[in-house]
């Protein structure tokens, strides 16, 4: 079979129909035909080196059409390159965050952790970035944002491998960067604990303490809840939105939209807490609008810690860590406390899987009472939708409980 070749040809034999090569694809004759009868003809080529992404189109009814094709796409590829040759990372960040569709905060954090890597780099080629450069800039980076920065270089970075302007991301072959080491979680040991530091808060802020270690809601929940978001007869608060930086935003996924049970505690909090007609608030700041949280923490929150002799320090955040500790204790599964707390099931285990009742040795001890002919106190599935011994006894004698 006569070759004909694309561009500058390379050493190759005869397979499944390829008649055409060239140093960056083939043309290929398929085995489907047109309906004319005449063969299909498809071109595939790599994105890349030998190991390399292949791509293949096909459908083409001539080799000629295939062959242009081919060429259409082997020149997009080589402005591409070129363009990634000349494009500085500075102009890649401008260009990313420009088309990045989230919210404005979001877009502002991102600026500022890339500007780490726009200060070292900004001038260079994407195309000429380096792991083993990178991973030096990485170890250079303060321990508090090394982490976060180098996660938001490689989301970049990513985006250019996806444009086609590089290959791999240098940011990631040959790049560690492990998971920071998580911050100690010091939640309240007890109510008791907790009511010793709300007693030397200002009544005002009382209530508000109570209820976000009741209910479990992060700070920019809580400090954005509105009193139609209250159930009271259905004992439910519904999570619709967020205030943080500055700034009111609708929680960005499903689980983070959510009903959260009012324990009594919580109930109390609330009818402790004075409605304002001129904020639909729950918890606003003194003179109306959000609360400051960061003025709460210095004014209010840690003044009352040092008067109830409180050690640890607790942060803000740690009332949420309590809810989460006492839900635990009570015997509340890790699979609702999920859907309470608005996190996934893996961060649950992970940081509160250790206080959990429905945890290992639970487990063990349920599944060596069956073992041992023994009823568990309580099953979590009965597979053979058995009737209780004493139901079973009335249903055979007619009655009913």
């Amino acid at each position: 079979m006569p070759y004909r070749h694309v561009l500058a040809p390379t050493a190759c034999s005869v397979e499944k129909g390829v008649i055409a090569v060239s140093q960056q694809g083939q043309l290929i004759r398929l085995k489907s035909r047109a309906r004319d009868g005449e063969p299909l003809w498809a071109y595939r080529y790599r994105t890349g080196g030998r190991n390399s992404e292949r791509v293949q189109r096909g459908g083409f009814t001539s080799e000629r059409d295939a062959a242009e094709a081919l060429q259409r796409e082997l020149e997009r590829l080589r402005r591409q390159r070129r363009v990634a040759g000349s494009l500085t990372l500075a102009e890649l960040v401008d260009a990313y965050l420009a088309q990045h569709d989230v919210e404005p905060v979001t877009i502002e954090k991102l600026r500022w952790l890339l500007a780490k890597a726009v200060a070292v780099f900004g001038d260079r080629p994407v195309g000429e970035l380096r792991s083993e450069e990178i991973a030096g800039w990485r170890i250079a980076l303060s321990a508090g944002y090394r982490f976060d920065a180098t996660q938001a270089l490689r989301q970049v970075l990513a985006r250019a491998v996806v444009w086609g302007m590089i290959d791999s991301n240098p940011a990631k072959l040959g790049v560690d960067n492990p998971s920071p080491r998580r911050r100690e979680q010091r939640p309240f040991e007890s109510w008791a604990e907790l009511d010793a530091v709300a007693a030397n808060l200002a009544p005002r802020y009382r209530p508000m303490v109570i209820f976000a270690a009741a209910t479990g809601l992060r700070p920019a929940e809580w400090l954005a809840l509105e009193w139609r978001d209250i159930d009271v007869e259905a004992r439910v608060v519904y999570v619709h939105r967020s205030f943080t930086k500055g700034r009111l935003k609708c929680p960005k996924t499903e689980a983070s939209r959510r009903a959260v049970l009012l324990q009594t505690i919580a109930l109390d909090a609330i009818e402790q807490q004075p409605s304002s007609r001129q904020s639909a608030l729950v918890f606003p700041a003194e003179r109306g609008g959000y609360l400051d949280l960061h003025n709460f923490r210095n004014r209010e929150w840690k003044p009352a810690q040092v008067a109830a002799g409180t050690e640890p320090w607790r942060r803000v955040y740690d009332l949420r860590h309590t809810f989460a500790t006492f839900a635990l204790r009570s015997g509340i599964s890790t699979f609702d406390l999920s859907r309470y707390m608005g996190a996934s099931l893996t961060m649950i285990d992970r940081h509160y899987g250790h206080l959990a009742r429905d945890g290992r040795e639970h487990a063990i001890r349920l599944l060596d009472e069956l073992s041992a002919g023994q009823r568990p106190r309580w099953t979590l599935v009965d597979a053979a939708w058995t009737l209780e011994p004493a139901a079973a006894a009335s249903e055979g004698d007619g009655t009913t409980g």
